[in-house]
């Protein structure tokens, strides 16, 4: 009996500290406890910022200076940037996360289903219900995945900013999570939707559906939901409802119709977004053939065949 009670007890403990431990941690994990093949960090700690959580590369900004050290080459990025994807979702369907691409992902998505040639990063979004079942149950894990044509395994870690849970505006920990590679410092960006409380003290109209992101950026709950199904990287995926209204005001109308860019010319191959039953009240989008999106008014997306 004691024995029983001394056990239940034990795991009390354990689970109580599930939730404490990621608020004792004011800084990211030290290079020591997360380092792999490297000797010292590259990180850009700045001091003007010493409440900052994530920080970035010495190199580049789109690294995790403790588990790279160098930019990778143009095809090496892309690879391990849709191995990136590929494992994030993997991992997340199976812990049955909501979560989708967004910003700049999100363009990639629509003009090629893929990753566009100059991006250095990926954008996902998850549900504020997400966020805290992966801090309470998977912050600092390691995920071990052996990719097809490649001779080793990977090795990737979800890292959860201590700061998750604080709902205001934060500049300095606009980012709630990331998926990183630990063979060359490649993260995911990880932002959580919530919502808006601001908007609803201020008695705005839709109140209840306003959300908002820690980096200012703000949606309306049908904006987002239903999500979609389809496919980007080769990975099964979802993405928000009105996304051409959401990569309009985002990035410009000439984002979904300027076909040459940054010196790489795009079009949008066939494909087709999958739309959700309970969304039957709005009219259904399949995209068929190479086409080229001409205007984006009010939730309604016109195409002009070449």
């Amino acid at each position: 009996m004691r024995a029983l009670l001394l056990h239940l007890i034990c795991l009390f403990i354990a689970s109580t500290n599930v939730y404490a431990l990621p608020g004792f941690h004011k800084r990211e994990a030290p290079f020591d406890q997360v380092r792999t093949r490297l000797n010292r960090h590259y990180q850009d700690a700045e001091e003007d910022e010493p409440d900052k959580y994530f920080h970035e590369a010495t190199f580049h900004q789109h690294y995790d200076g403790r588990f790279g050290d160098k930019q990778l080459k143009y095809d090496e990025r892309l690879s391990h940037l849709s191995a990136l994807i590929q494992t994030y979702f993997s991992t997340m369907n199976d812990i049955g996360a909501e979560t989708w691409i967004m910003h700049g992902t999100l363009l990639g998505w629509y003009w090629n289903r893929g990753i566009l040639p100059w991006d250095t990063d990926l954008d996902v979004m998850v549900s504020e219900r997400t966020l805290y079942h992966l801090a309470a149950y998977y912050n600092m894990t390691m995920h071990h995945y052996h990719i097809p044509g490649l001779d080793t395994a990977r090795d990737y870690m979800l890292e959860v900013n201590p700061r998750y849970s604080d709902a205001g505006i934060d500049s300095s920990n606009q980012i709630d999570a990331r998926w990183i590679d630990t063979e060359t410092g490649l993260f995911i960006d990880i932002t959580a939707l919530r919502r808006d409380h601001t908007a609803e003290g201020d008695g705005a109209a839709d109140e209840a559906d306003a959300m908002m992101v820690k980096d200012k950026h703000h949606y309306m709950y049908d904006d987002i939901f239903p999500l979609r199904h389809s496919t980007f990287a080769d990975a099964p995926v979802r993405i928000p409802f009105a996304y051409p209204d959401i990569l309009t005001e985002e990035y410009g109308e000439e984002a979904l119709s300027k076909v040459f860019y940054e010196h790489h010319s795009h079009g949008i191959e066939a494909f087709s977004v999958e739309l959700p039953e309970a969304a039957d009240r709005r009219p259904k989008v399949r995209f068929c053939g190479r086409i080229i999106v001409s205007l984006i008014q009010a939730r309604r997306t016109e195409v002009m065949r070449e």
